[in-house]
């Protein structure tokens, strides 16, 4: 994974009044924390962090200038907090971490290449959790499905991983699975199911015959 630097500056304003202020000025509030140390509350440069997110992903690790503190530390970017309708950053949470040491991370799994013809591809799995070296996370694991046939089916525990990374999503979870793809006809055609349940279903729907008085 390549560097990434980001400055960044402390913050001494807390509260949502204070966040709003940082955001106007085009800043993100975020806290720096972990290995036992204090919470450092920090302010992100917008731009510069989304330009990182888009470039490197939700795993990256980033490495903080921070504003009056000769030493850079080690951050993995660990939870982004996005406005639910005006889709921006409003909240950035970094781990502090430590060169050598693993971290547990939710890494995207990418379908690649085309399966043979008259079959649809099903992903069940969008991501893997895997124990990983803070410093070589893959940007995404990749499947390859290129002339896949119908039947062929990806388990966890197939995906290759880097080197000294552990997988912790059960290995026999089913990631994808290629199968036939439906034709009109068998679109159209009932099911043995649905034919079992027609006699019963019609029958439920007729009416009840009226007693006959006397």
């Amino acid at each position: 994974m390549d560097e990434v630097r980001l400055s960044v500056e402390h913050r001494s304003e807390f509260g949502k009044g204070a966040a709003r202020r940082t955001r106007r000025a085009g800043k993100i509030p975020a806290v720096l924390y972990g290995h036992g140390s204090d919470p450092k509350h920090l302010s992100l440069p917008t731009v510069e962090f989304a330009r990182v997110i888009r470039d490197h992903g939700r795993n990256s690790v980033i490495t903080l200038n921070i504003e009056g503190e000769r030493k850079s530390q080690l951050a993995l970017t660990k939870t982004i907090t996005v406005h639910p309708l005006k889709n921006y950053i409003e909240h950035v949470d970094l781990l502090l971490l430590k060169r050598g040491e693993k971290v547990t991370v939710d890494i995207p799994v990418v379908l690649t290449g085309e399966a043979v013809s008259g079959t649809l591809v099903n992903q069940d799995y969008d991501t893997l959790s895997v124990e990983v070296d803070a410093l070589h996370i893959p940007e995404q694991l990749e499947v390859s499905l290129d002339g896949a046939e119908i039947g062929t089916q990806v388990h966890a525990g197939d995906v290759e991983l880097p080197d000294g990374a552990t997988l912790l999503t059960d290995p026999e979870a089913l990631v994808a699975a290629v199968n036939e793809a439906p034709t009109a006809e068998s679109l159209e055609e009932p099911t043995e199911e649905e034919e079992a349940a027609a006699p019963a279903e019609a029958a439920a729907e007729e009416p009840a015959a009226e007693e006959s008085s006397e």
